[in-house]
């Protein structure tokens, strides 16, 4: 059943919670839900079934929270502050987190800014690309997820992110002030003084995330899974991510 929590800034943040157990936070990622990144892909069963309770959450402009068309309020900080908010509202200080591709970039926020909410982390989806400014291309991206005629866009990945935010039921304008808010990338320096366990896992054909080698690199305390033959789009349901997972959940 749907819940809401407020943020900050006043703003209705859908989330839901399944099961009984140690607490996971969910954090799906850009132009998604947590109905379409983890809910159809089972993670709710797989997590459930382990032994852990979800609570999974729609960030700003996506699933069932409000979706302002304003990129000001699209900023890692505010964006992070809402898992922190959907916590909150669930009586928990802190989880374990699972973030895929945007989600991954909010952990990473909320690792570096907020470490006591976080018991583990894992970075899914997200690589070495995370380390070379790849904030810059979402400019461009913006403006193709706005493009009304999508033939017009002759960028295959540009192409590709204004097809996913057209399907059915989303918002193009705030998904595209989403892709326009403000990001703080974190360097390598920066990840070495994170204080908890993390996992990065990514498709071996993902060309989005890059290696997740590099980035694991970064922490003090992380391990790499790389998932055979998944890119970015299908190694979120793949058996070998969860099962990595998982695992590294009990340990």
């Amino acid at each position: 059943m749907t819940e809401f929590a407020c943020s900050t800034d006043g703003l209705r943040i859908a989330y839901e919670t399944s099961g009984e157990g140690d607490p996971v936070l969910l954090i799906h990622g850009f132009a998604s839900s947590r109905v379409q990144n983890w809910l159809a892909t089972a993670w709710y069963k797989t997590l459930n079934d382990a032994g852990f309770r979800v609570i999974a959450f729609d960030c700003r402009g996506h699933g069932e929270s409000d979706k302002p068309h304003d990129p000001s309020l699209y900023g890692y900080d505010k964006m992070a502050g809402d898992a922190l908010a959907v916590l909150n509202a669930a009586g928990l200080e802190r989880a374990r987190i699972i973030g895929y591709s945007m989600g991954g970039h909010l952990g990473i926020e909320l690792l570096m800014s907020h470490p006591r909410s976080i018991r583990k982390l894992v970075i899914a989806g997200v690589g070495e690309t995370y380390l070379r400014g790849q904030f810059d291309r979402r400019f461009a991206i913006a403006d193709a997820i706005l493009e009304a005629d999508i033939d017009r866009i002759t960028n295959p990945i540009a192409r590709g992110f204004r097809t996913f935010a057209g399907q059915p039921g989303k918002d193009r304008e705030a998904l595209a002030a989403c892709m326009r808010g403000d990001r703080r990338g974190y360097t390598a320096k920066d990840l070495a003084h994170a204080t908890r366990p993390v996992l990065v896992v990514c498709g071996e054909k993902d060309e989005t995330s890059g290696a997740p080698g590099p980035l694991a690199a970064a922490f003090p305390d992380a391990r790499v899974v790389i998932v055979p033959g998944r890119d970015h789009m299908s190694a979120v349901g793949d058996k070998v991510t969860k099962e990595a997972v998982i695992s590294f959940l009990h340990e």
